[in-house]
Parts: C-alpha cells; sequence; structure tokens
C-alpha cells in the first residue's frame, strides 16, 4: 500500500529514468570506439531524415530536465526561498553548464602541435578544475576547506583557459563559441524554463502557453519566416530555434500533471492526459516530416515532438513499473547515474584523456560489432559503479 506523497516529493521513477537515460548517453558516446555497428545506434548524417538510438537520448535528457524543475522549485519554496533566491540558484547552476560546455565544445578545435599542454593533459585537468569547483563539499567540513578547494579549481581552470590554443599554425586561435555543447545546451534550457516556472508559479496554463510558443518559434525558423530578424539573431535569440526549451517545458508540463497523484493508486486520468499529450506529438512530427524531415542536427520540430512523445509513453512505463509496481530496486544498481548524474557524465572524459596518453587500446576484436556493442554497455555500467563508489566516498558534483 502507497502512502500519499505531498507536491515536491522526489520521484523515484524520474531517477530511474535519468538514471537509465545516462546509461545510454554513456553507451552512444563511448561508440566512436566500436567498429561494424548497426547504424541505427549512432546519430544519423546531418541533411539525412531519419532519427538514431543517439539522436533520441539527448533530448530525452532535455524532457528529464523539465520533469525535475517543478520538484526542485517547490521544494525550495516550501524551504522559503524567495523567488529572488531562487533566481539566483538558477543563474548559478545555468552559469556552471555553460563553463563546462564551452570547455567540452574547444576541446574539439584544441591544436596540442601549438599548445604548451597536450590535449588529453587539458582535458583531465579541467574536469578536475570542474570537481574542484563544483564539489559538493560535506558540510562538516571547515568552511575555508570548500573556498581554497573552489578557488584552486577556478585559478587552475583560468590557467587552462589562458594556455588554450586552437586553430592552426597558419591561423591559431584561441577560445571561441562554436556551439553552446551538451552541457550549454542544457543549462539554457534549465535556465529558460526554471525562470518561467518561477515567474509564472507553476501554472499549468502557462506552461502549456510557453510550451506552444517554443514549438511555434521553431515551426517559424524552420520554414525561413523568421529570416527577417537574422540581424538580431546573435544578441537575441531562442536558444537551438525554441527547440531545447520546448523538450525542457513539455517535462515539466508532465511532471504537473503527475505530481498531484505521485504516491498514488489513481493514475486513471493522467495516463489519458499523458497518452493525448505523446500520441498528439508523435502524430505532428509524423504529418509534418515531409515539411522539414526528422532531423537532430537542426532540430527539426519534427524530431523535437516526436522525441517527447517517446519521453512521456517511457516516462509512464517508468511511473507504472517503479511507482505503482514497486520495482525500484531492479534499477538499484545503475542508481547513481540518477543521483550523481553529473559526475557520471565526466568521468569519461578523464578515462579517455588517460587513455589517449598511454595509448592503452582493447584488442579490435572486442570493438568489433556485437562483441563491441557489449564491450559499450558494460563500459557505461563500470562507469556508473565508479560514480557510486565516488557517491558514497562523498565525491559527487553538485551545482
Amino acid at each position: 500500500m502507497h502512502t500519499k506523497q505531498t507536491i515536491g516529493s522526489r520521484s523515484n521513477a524520474i531517477d530511474v529514468f535519468r538514471a537509465l537515460t545516462m546509461l545510454l548517453m554513456i553507451f552512444v558516446n563511448d561508440l566512436w570506439t566500436l567498429q561494424h555497428i548497426p547504424a541505427w545506434l549512432g546519430h544519423v548524417p546531418a541533411q539525412v531524415d531519419g532519427m538514431g538510438l543517439a539522436d533520441v537520448v539527448f533530448p530525452v535528457f532535455l524532457f528529464i530536465v523539465g520533469l525535475s524543475i517543478p520538484f526542485a522549485m517547490q521544494n525550495r519554496w516550501k524551504k522559503g526561498g524567495s523567488n529572488w533566491s531562487i533566481a539566483l540558484h538558477i543563474l548559478s547552476r545555468s552559469f556552471a553548464l555553460l563553463v563546462m560546455g564551452l570547455c567540452h565544445v574547444n576541446l574539439e578545435s584544441y591544436n596540442q602541435e601549438l599548445a604548451i599542454l597536450p590535449k588529453p593533459i587539458w582535458q583531465i585537468l579541467a574536469t578536475f578544475a570542474f570537481f574542484l569547483i563544483w564539489l559538493d563539499y560535506p558540510k562538516e567540513d571547515a568552511k575555508r576547506v570548500k573556498i581554497a578547494g573552489q578557488a584552486l579549481g577556478w585559478i587552475l581552470l583560468l590557467g587552462l583557459v589562458l594556455l588554450y590554443q586552437g586553430g592552426t599554425a597558419a591561423d591559431p586561435s584561441w577560445m571561441r563559441f562554436y556551439w553552446w555543447g551538451i552541457l550549454g545546451l542544457i543549462g539554457w534550457a534549465y535556465f529558460i524554463c526554471s525562470l518561467v516556472f518561477v515567474a509564472f508559479k507553476g501554472k499549468l496554463s502557462a506552461m502549456w502557453a510557453f510550451f506552444a510558443g517554443f514549438m511555434l518559434f521553431s515551426v517559424l525558423a524552420k520554414l525561413g519566416l523568421l529570416d527577417s530578424l537574422q540581424v538580431i539573431k546573435p544578441y537575441v535569440w531562442l536558444i537551438d530555434d525554441g527547440a531545447t526549451p520546448a523538450l525542457s517545458m513539455a517535462g515539466i508540463i508532465v511532471a504537473l500533471y503527475y505530481q498531484p497523484f505521485l504516491g498514488s493508486s489513481r493514475f486513471g486520468g493522467v495516463w489519458a492526459k499523458m497518452s493525448i499529450f505523446a500520441v498528439s506529438c508523435l502524430g505532428f512530427g509524423l504529418l509534418t516530416r515531409p515539411l522539414w524531415g526528422i532531423h537532430k542536427i537542426g532540430s527539426s520540430p519534427s524530431w523535437v515532438t516526436i522525441c517527447i512523445g517517446i519521453s512521456v509513453l517511457f516516462f509512464c512505463l517508468l511511473i507504472w513499473l517503479v511507482e505503482l509496481k514497486g520495482k525500484k530496486e531492479w534499477f538499484r544498481v545503475i542508481r547513481p547515474a540518477g543521483t550523481s548524474t553529473l559526475t557520471c557524465y565526466l568521468l569519461p572524459y578523464i578515462h579517455y584523456g588517460l587513455l589517449s596518453i598511454t595509448g592503452i587500446a582493447l584488442p579490435l576484436m572486442v570493438r568489433t560489432g556485437a562483441l563491441g556493442i557489449v564491450k559499450s554497455l558494460l563500459y557505461a555500467l563500470i562507469i556508473i559503479l565508479m560514480t557510486g563508489l565516488l557517491e558514497r566516498a562523498r565525491l559527487r558534483l553538485r551545482i
């Protein structure tokens, strides 16, 4: 018998959803090490109308970001947080994600032939700096330990930024803005949607209005009807033509339908609303596919809405399995990926850096075909288990 939980309580289904998505994210991010695997596992090339597994994982994570926002903001309100203090918290978290995202993006253009530090060393040290700055320092530690750790982290990170060297020998360059990176896009989605949620006090009708607005912006942009505004795009524009915040706002809407029934077995009306939302998104995506295709690169409206539909339906399955059937323990082994998600995401940057330094590589046989797929799945699980060990040692990031 489940007891009724109050609005703002933690959702086991969301934690499991986040953990499963992070498992898949690490898995698809490791596919570059493999050969001769099915094309549908990876990203569909730019300008190709289609969608692979890797094209679904990131938008699902953005949806989960939205799912978590009502719980986080309402918990802060319950603890007496003012809107201004919450806004500062939102700004702080977003800033952290943007900083990490831009550093990761510039890794792609790092030229170690011109730079003082080899690329893997720069990558490992930057990740170490992230840990120093945003480590969840235990409360019983002296405040000066936290201040010293964070100061050291910032000094290290700023030093690495100053030492950065990209471009070519003919055209060397310092760090540049190319795109926001995965963490940066998450940061923008969180920033926009959280501020909207706080400003309108989580009113469902307002969330629907903003979701519709984000999708309308995306549609108009893809149809070329906003081309006359290109002159202001570098200064005032919705990130990713509105697609990124639309995915997270969809998560907020679903969470608002779901919250009042958390801990209850009476989900009948919620199933209907979620199913209608999911089917409508899937239908819109498929029916409008001839207009712009299904593209992750370019964030077509069809890609956005199909991913929303998939996210909603899978979340419904997890509500049934985890909340109603009480199968949370089935996912205990991957739990750290849902509770220390950022730590889990960053650990491979250290591992890949160490592999580059040592030159160690698994035999080609282990990185080919079905055996390679098993290898990448095991790799994702090992990263999660390492995250769990760090979590137990109270070493995890918290922004």
